[in-house]
């Protein structure tokens, strides 16, 4: 059996030990990762998915961002499976109580890289994200949105860019 329930601070190191695990060292090199460095998830929305022996067995969070012309969204991921949790449907429960939280909180829309087939499942299409772009390199048919609140995407143009609170310790660029 396994409980999905808010990120604590505990779960941080195993959360980054999992994530080397899924997606390597390369995944700090990725646009995504860019626009979350150095913030904090937002409030309410990281999640950890932990077995009856609180082995942590996956994680979702999301973060906010400006999606250009639209205004405020957040930015999901990563979502990450323990390998021996994988194919049991932890992933997709991860997915629908991160966007049911999302709704509940009154966030309008969630933009995301990754791959389309599994994404689409959830509503997310590449079609909400077609005028705007990110600030770095990234395959155009992996960069999904999905509207929480019908039309918040409609017309969205410009240039996605973070928006959420520094993490302790963290200062913005000058």
């Amino acid at each position: 059996m396994t409980l999905i329930r808010d990120e604590m601070p505990f779960d941080v190191a195993r959360r980054e030990a999992l994530l080397n695990q899924a997606f390597g060292a390369c995944r700090f090199t990725k646009t995504s990762e860019r626009l979350r460095a150095g913030r904090r998830a937002a409030a309410g929305l990281a999640f950890a998915a932990v077995d009856e022996n609180e082995r942590l067995m996956g994680t979702l969070r999301l973060w906010h961002v400006r999606a250009g012309t639209a205004g405020e969204a957040l930015l999901l991921g990563p979502l990450a499976v323990a390998a021996a949790a994988r194919g049991q449907g932890l992933g997709a429960a991860l997915m629908r109580h991160g966007l049911n939280t999302a709704r509940v909180l009154g966030h309008r829309a969630v933009l995301l890289v990754g791959d389309a087939p599994y994404y689409a499942r959830f509503g997310f299409a590449p079609e909400l994200t077609r005028g705007l772009v990110l600030p770095g390199p990234m395959e155009r048919a992996r960069f999904l949105g999905l509207e929480l609140e019908p039309g918040a995407l409609a017309g969205a143009r410009g240039l996605v860019r973070a928006t959420g609170a520094m993490a302790e310790g963290q200062a913005r660029a000058a």
